[in-house]
């Protein structure tokens, strides 16, 4: 079986870094969510450890997805193929994906996926800052506090939902996760999932 590279090594790892600082980050936020799971303080060392180290947590994981943002913006930026492929989303949920446009490197899902991140990431940094305490809850009023915990929240549940999917979508497609272990894809997973791409790196029609 041929196989094409798809991610150097230096993606690959910024990936798994900014994958392993995600649930670090989230599970340490779930654990102030709600009383039910404040269990989960115990993998951090306890309820002031992870009070402390949730913020470092989530900034050092915004730094890591800056690297993939630098790397990877520009091709995930949306073309009048991708609107039409948007159109035909419904079709692929129910198995067909006879009609669907043919995509280059991302298609319209994965790219929808990638701002979703990058949004609730910034807004993530941004409100969180608010109420970082000791460093900057001085900084702020009392109203401003209470709505960047809500848009925190709000934020933190879209991009867990947004990282199921994604979880879920390189399972679900066979052949996958091997661009983000090895590196590399099956030639017949690149032209039946991102066709343009794989005329674009095989050179063939």
């Amino acid at each position: 079986m041929k196989y094409v590279p798809r991610y150097e090594r230096g993606s690959r790892i910024n990936h798994w870094v900014v994958a392993v600082l995600f649930f670090c980050a989230g599970l340490s936020g779930l654990a102030f969510f709600h009383p039910s799971l404040y269990f989960l303080t115990n993998l951090f060392g306890g309820g002031p450890w992870t009070r402390i180290l949730h913020p470092f947590l989530g900034v050092l994981m915004f730094v890591g997805f800056a690297g993939l943002y630098r790397r990877f913006w520009h091709e995930n930026r949306m073309t009048d193929a991708d609107r039409a492929w948007r159109g035909n989303l419904w079709a692929l949920l129910r198995g067909d994906k006879g009609n669907m446009p043919p995509a280059g490197r991302y298609n319209a899902g994965q790219k929808m996926m990638f701002w979703t991140f990058a949004g609730c990431l910034l807004v993530l940094l941004l409100t969180g800052v608010v109420f970082w305490r000791p460093w900057f809850v001085g900084y702020f009023p009392i109203l401003a506090m209470r709505i960047a915990v809500v848009l925190h929240a709000v934020a933190a549940t879209v991009l867990i939902l947004t990282a199921v999917i994604h979880i879920y979508a390189a399972i679900w497609v066979k052949g996958t996760l091997r661009a983000m272990t090895r590196g590399t894809v099956s030639e017949a997973w690149a032209r039946q999932n991102h066709p343009l791409w794989n005329q674009e790196v095989s050179g063939g029609p």
